[in-house]
This record gives C-alpha cells, sequence and structure tokens, in this order.
C-alpha cells in the first residue's frame, strides 16, 4: 500500500510576483510565516504583519520584508495598516474550545473582530488601489471548517464560514476590476495553533493528545498526516499566479478528503 506521508516540498517559486507588493496578516510564524517566504521567493515586497514584534521583525529581516507590528483584534490599528498592496493574504487566527452553553462571549466577539472584520477592513483599504491598476489578490486563509463544523468550535467556524462568504462577495465585485478572491481551506496544519487545540481538545473529550490526533483531527480525512504550513504557502501562491487568473469566488478545500464525505 503506498504511504500516505509526503516528504516532498514544493520547488521554490518563479519569481512572477517582480513589482507586487503582498500583505500578509499573522506572518510570523505557522502558515503566515511560510507565505511570506513564498510570496518574497516570488519577487514580492511583503507587509509582515503580526502582533508578536520580535517574531515579526525576524520574519521581516529574514525575507527583506516590513514588519509591521499591528493586533488586529483593534480596528483603529488595522485602518492604518498600508493601503497599497497588490495582494492581501488574510491568514491571522486563533481558536478557542468550548461547548456553545460555556463559550466566553468575549472570546467568540475576539475571534469574529480577528477573523471576520479585520480581514473585512484591510479588504476594504486596498480594494481601490487594485482597482485603480485593474489587478488584485486576495487570499483569504479559510479552514476545512469554513466549510464544515465541528463540535465546541463555535466561535471559530462561524468565522471562516463569514469568512468564505466574504470571499464570494470580494469575488463578484472584484471581478469587473481583475480583482481575483479566493479561499484555501486547509485541514489541520501542522502549526503552533493546531498544538494548542490538540491539547484542548484532549481535555475536552478526556482522552490522549496521540488519540486526538488519530481519532478526531485525522478521523475524516482520508490522507492520514497534517499538511504542512508550505504546502498551503504555495496554494495561496498559486491563486496569484497568471494560470489562475480566471480562479474566483471559490474555495480550495487542502483537507486530504475531509469535505469528499
Amino acid at each position: 500500500m503506498e504511504s500516505t506521508h509526503s516528504t516532498d516540498r514544493p520547488t521554490a517559486p518563479a519569481p512572477f510576483l517582480i513589482g507586487r507588493t503582498a500583505l500578509i496578516t499573522g506572518a510570523a510564524g505557522g502558515i503566515g510565516r511560510a507565505c511570506a517566504v513564498a510570496f518574497a521567493a516570488a519577487g514580492a515586497r511583503v507587509y509582515v504583519v503580526d502582533r508578536a514584534a520580535e517574531a515579526a521583525e525576524a520574519v521581516a529581516q529574514e525575507i527583506g520584508g516590513i514588519a509591521l507590528v499591528v493586533d488586529l483584534s483593534d480596528p483603529v490599528a488595522v485602518d492604518g495598516l498600508p493601503d497599497d498592496a497588490d495582494i492581501v493574504v488574510n491568514n491571522a487566527g486563533l481558536q478557542h474550545i468550548a461547548p456553545v452553553h460555556d463559550f466566553p462571549p468575549d472570546r467568540f466577539q475576539l475571534i469574529q473582530r480577528v477573523m471576520v472584520e479585520a480581514p473585512f477592513r484591510i479588504i476594504r483599504r486596498t480594494l481601490p488601489h487594485m482597482y485603480g491598476q485593474e489587478w488584485g489578490r486576495i487570499v483569504n486563509i479559510s479552514s476545512v471548517h469554513g466549510l464544515r463544523a465541528s463540535p465546541f468550535k463555535s466561535a471559530y467556524v462561524t468565522a471562516k464560514h463569514a469568512l468564505e462568504g466574504l470571499s464570494k462577495v470580494v469575488a463578484l465585485e472584484g471581478a469587473p476590476y481583475g480583482v481575483t478572491s479566493n479561499c484555501v481551506s486547509p485541514g489541520y496544519v501542522r502549526t503552533p495553533l493546531v498544538e494548542e487545540q490538540i491539547a484542548a481538545q484532549a481535555l475536552a473529550h478526556g482522552i490522549s493528545t496521540q488519540d486526538v490526533v488519530e481519532q478526531v483531527m485525522l478521523e475524516r480525512s482520508a490522507i492520514k498526516r497534517l499538511i504542512e504550513p508550505d504546502e498551503v504557502a504555495h496554494a495561496a501562491l498559486w491563486l496569484c499566479s497568471p494560470p489562475s487568473g480566471y480562479v474566483t469566488g471559490t474555495s480550495l478545500p487542502l483537507d486530504g478528503g475531509w469535505t469528499a464525505h
């Protein structure tokens, strides 16, 4: 039987984004950092947006980008971000796991501000620039939870479904101006956020962390491994490449077959 584990890593992209500027949120680690590295390798100037100042500066220095230390839960700070991005990658996110009847309302609100309102504000600010040059790319890092639901994740599932809807509206409005808008919707990615989820799920279900990975996280995935951040980054990068110019208003599942059920 052929192994479902892949050690292949995507090859370095051609520099097709020379002269373009990408704004990437949550870019100090995980998927965001992988996106920053991939987009910079493709020639883009990258705004590394994150609230973790030291990590953001380190990534910016590594790729020759510009670190912007911003708390995305602060609307005033979000509205102060640059409006000259040709490409926006809305990636930043957070998680909280609890039953709906025990879910803290302030935590629910925070997740919506960071994962729905901030992307809306960023897109709203950058679209006039994209419209003016008749080219732009919006890539929203959604999740399989933007397409399917799981228990104990009411705020996250709500936010990702909202992001998918926002992305489709932007696709319809932006099409006459050469702007595309799409979601990348991965399953469980090997990131610090997922490591935190494993521990929280173990507590919620009363099982071991190993059982969480095998029985909870990968139960519905045909491919029995976590996806790597750079795999997600290169899917996002493809949505900004010349061959994808007709792709808009869609969601690209990177879910190992989860949504095939």
